[in-house]
């Protein structure tokens, strides 16, 4: 995290990530936002390893999210998944990311993840992990 509280990932686009004209793919920007989030959390020292391996496993999935595309991405573009958490409360944890090309936004969401059990019911977050966010 730097000073903003923002974590930023560089993603370069593959022709892997493009439909056949050399656009990305929609879903594509899904992958894009979960390795941030991802890398976020890990900068923040939460590992998904760690919390699989506690005594009360955890585990976290997304809730709900709201995505909006301004301006297409294309094959070779060099791309920046910035991620900031928002709040983080009872199983809730709330972040807002973007996906940027040099100065201009491509897209962004508002993400609602969820903390739960293994066997995918609500938990809470606990203080220790609460504390790095």
């Amino acid at each position: 995290m730097n000073s903003d509280n923002v974590y930023r990932l560089p993603i370069r686009i593959y022709y892997e990530d493009t439909d056949f004209s050399g656009v990305v793919y929609h879903a594509a920007y899904l992958k894009f936002f979960e390795r941030g989030r991802t890398e976020a959390l890990r900068a923040c020292g939460v590992h998904h390893s760690e919390l699989l391996a506690r005594e009360e496993p955890l585990a976290f999935a997304v809730r709900k999210m709201t995505t909006e595309w301004l301006i297409p991405a294309k094959i070779d573009d060099m791309l920046e998944v910035r991620t900031r958490f928002v709040s983080a409360k009872g199983a809730r944890m709330m972040l807002f990311q973007e996906i940027w090309r040099d100065d201009v936004l491509l897209a962004r969401a508002e993400v609602e993840a969820a903390s739960m059990s293994l066997s995918g019911r609500p938990r809470r977050l606990p203080a220790d992990i609460l504390a790095k966010f």
